[in-house]
């Protein structure tokens, strides 16, 4: 898209790239803003424009927008899935400027302003890449068959399926050591997903299971959090690190510091020199971003993510702005943004905002400035630590905040409604109402000396559209 002027240089011409001859393309009254990813940033950015004078395709591999930041509560049978997903066509119905297209992108033709959608090209003026992000395994992508991150729903529900059937399957074992292996459960990662994971699944298995079982005692179920740093959540300060470590272990959470795993397979994990057998393996270490940088035929940082300038457009990209998870941005001091919710919504109405002066030909907004939210997390039912600028928060007020504020970014009230009364309810039962083991149908052979589950397929956990 080019903005010139008229000769009374009063009104802007636009002229659409979508105006050009071009057999696959249907001529355009209004620019098209083609999004894609409907998280966090991609959706603010569809909402942003509901009233804008544009035509809106929002592009996404799911049909529904996920709150991430509860997922692992879906992992530990905490929630349901339809508790903190809602589906992407409800949410923007009411924008009559807006499509909605399920689909996987293949590539991006940026000489022709094209991108490729399986067989399906979809011309924009403006493109929106808000891909987010999966898990990064540093090079082992072998490791993701035998320890799933969490990304997605299928990737919760995947993890809720090992972790129940692993107690199933202890319940009927009688050799000591394969009960053993079946009641490890390994972490790895001391970010807030792995410290957040770590609390959730001693509680499912101390208290919600405990009275469950008659022939093995959940409460034997050992739970190892692997960190290779020197500490957990080192995007805190180091007092609060030090006191979600001694959170953790009070629970019964073996926290581990100070080395990396070096091998992962289907019986364990081998850290350092040391071989931890488990049944249960869960990745929450690194992430790695979508394919947008190949998509654009530039060269990511070692996650993957796109470089892009204080406008969210990579060097020499005025029609592409790339946001969340998917892009590497700075603050003022220079330092990358966080993967974080907040960074995306942020980015996401400044991108909205961008796009109305572009197409008005109007200046545009400054430079994008993260406004920080804080940081959050929990440790289990009764302890949090919460960072907001000078503030410094934890224990159980902290716990009350972190849920309170969750409820409230949460979309629609009725999630909110039925998340506050099912937390309410676990929190004075110590029940889990979602234990229900779903997916690739198992069967457990009684005879057998080793009762794991058949072959599980690969689970890539990829959320980028």
């Amino acid at each position: 898209m080019t903005v010139d002027v008229s000769p009374s240089g009063r009104k802007p011409i636009l002229r659409l790239a979508s105006d050009v001859t071009d057999a696959r393309r249907q001529p355009r009254a209004r620019p098209h803003i083609v999004i894609v990813g409907a998280g966090f940033g991609g959706l603010t950015v569809a909402r942003k424009l509901a009233k804008a004078p544009v035509d809106i395709t929002l592009i996404d591999r799911e049909n529904h927008h996920l709150f991430q930041p509860l997922l692992y509560q879906v992992a530990t049978a905490g929630l349901s899935p339809a508790d903190i997903a809602w589906p992407i066509r409800r949410l923007v119905r009411a924008q009559k400027n807006t499509r909605v297209l399920l689909g996987e992108v293949a590539g991006i033709d940026k000489a022709r302003k094209l991108v490729r959608l399986g067989s399906r090209e979809i011309g924009y003026d403006i493109l929106v890449l808000a891909t987010g992000a999966t898990h990064g395994y540093f090079g082992n992508d072998e490791w993701a068959d035998h320890a799933p991150g969490l990304k997605a729903i299928d990737d919760a529900t995947e993890i809720r399926r090992r972790l129940l059937l692993a107690f199933e399957q202890a319940e009927m074992e009688r050799d000591a050591e394969i009960r053993r292996r079946l009641l490890t459960i390994v972490i790895v990662g001391g970010g807030p997903t792995g410290v957040e994971m770590a609390g959730a699944v001693v509680e499912l298995a101390r208290k919600a299971l405990a009275a469950d079982f008659r022939d093995v005692d959940p409460g034997q179920a050992q739970v190892i959090l692997l960190e290779a740093g020197r500490r957990v959540l080192p995007g805190f300060p180091e007092h609060l690190s030090d006191y979600a470590a001694d959170a953790l272990t009070r629970l019964g959470v073996d926290v581990r510091l100070g080395d990396a795993v070096t091998a992962c397979d289907a019986d364990g994990v081998t850290v350092g020199n040391e071989r931890v057998n488990a049944q249960t393996v869960i990745w929450a270490a690194g992430v790695k971003a979508s394919p947008a940088a190949a998509w654009l035929r530039l060269e990511g940082d070692r996650a993957g993510r796109v470089p892009v300038g204080p406008d969210l457009k990579p060097a020499d990209m005025d029609d592409i702005f790339v946001i969340g998870d998917t892009a590497l941005a700075h603050d003022a001091a220079g330092r990358p943004l966080p993967g974080i919710a907040p960074v995306a919504k942020q980015q996401g109405a400044y991108v909205a905002h961008a796009i109305k002066a572009q197409i008005a030909g109007t200046a545009g907004p400054a430079p994008f400035q993260y406004r920080d939210r804080g940081q959050l997390a929990t440790i289990g039912r009764k302890a949090a630590v919460i960072v907001f600028r000078r503030l410094r928060l934890k224990g159980w007020l902290a716990w009350w905040l972190w849920g309170i504020a969750h409820i409230y970014f949460l979309i629609s009230l009725r999630n909110r409604l039925i998340v506050a009364t099912q937390w309410l309810w676990s929190y004075v039962s110590f029940e889990r109402g979602a234990r229900l083991i779903t997916g690739t149908r198992v069967r457990i052979d009684r005879g057998s000396t080793d009762h794991r589950a058949g072959p599980v397929p690969p689970t890539d956990g990829r959320h980028a559209a």
